[in-house]
């Protein structure tokens, strides 16, 4: 397999995808999951990253989001698969748009601040992992969308009845109800 990186622009100005090579044999698999270099060399923008986080969900439908936090996050999946769906929320002609895709061992994606970003679980024991360029803290205050919203129009896989949510995601507001 071929250690080249591919970065992919989307509907969504910033909203980047990157095709990573997975190596596998009989013992697994493995990736570099952030190489700096060979993001660079793909077109990747500057991204400094300060802090790692790590989500880890058992069950199939577990559904987070839709949060727009006040950083950039570098995502990636190195267990399982699930279905992404990013909101760019930022002032101007892309505000509102949806793009979905699902995400594996094999991508990655770019969400640039300013943009929602959910995910759903599409296998057990998913391991989600994330790079930011800001620390959390409990003060920052972000975003929040309900993630389903029809009028977002996100075909989710599973449907709302049959997902896992926190009582807060589901809470958020649709997106007609947030003060521009």
């Amino acid at each position: 397999m071929s250690d080249t990186v591919t970065v992919h622009d989307t509907a969504i100005p910033g909203l980047l995808v990157v095709d990573l090579p997975v190596h596998g044999d009989e013992r697994g698999w493995f990736k570099e999951s952030y190489q700096r270099a060979k993001l660079d060399a793909a077109g990747f923008p500057p991204l400094e990253v300060v802090q790692n986080n790590v989500a880890f969900s058992r069950e199939v439908g577990v559904t987070r989001g839709i949060h727009a936090e006040p950083w950039d996050k570098y995502i990636s999946v190195a267990h399982g698969r699930v279905f992404s769906a990013i909101l760019d929320l930022r002032e101007g002609p892309t505000y509102g748009r949806v793009v979905t895709l699902e995400l594996h061992p094999g991508n990655a994606i770019l969400v640039p601040r300013g943009c929602g970003n959910s995910y759903q679980t599409l296998t057990p024991d998913v391991v989600y992992t994330y790079l930011v360029n800001e620390h959390w803290s409990p003060e920052v205050r972000y975003t929040c969308v309900q993630a389903y919203d029809p009028a977002l129009g996100i075909a989710w896989p599973i449907p709302e009845a049959e997902t896992i949510r926190s009582d807060k995601d589901r809470a958020h507001p649709p997106l007609a109800d947030l003060a521009r």
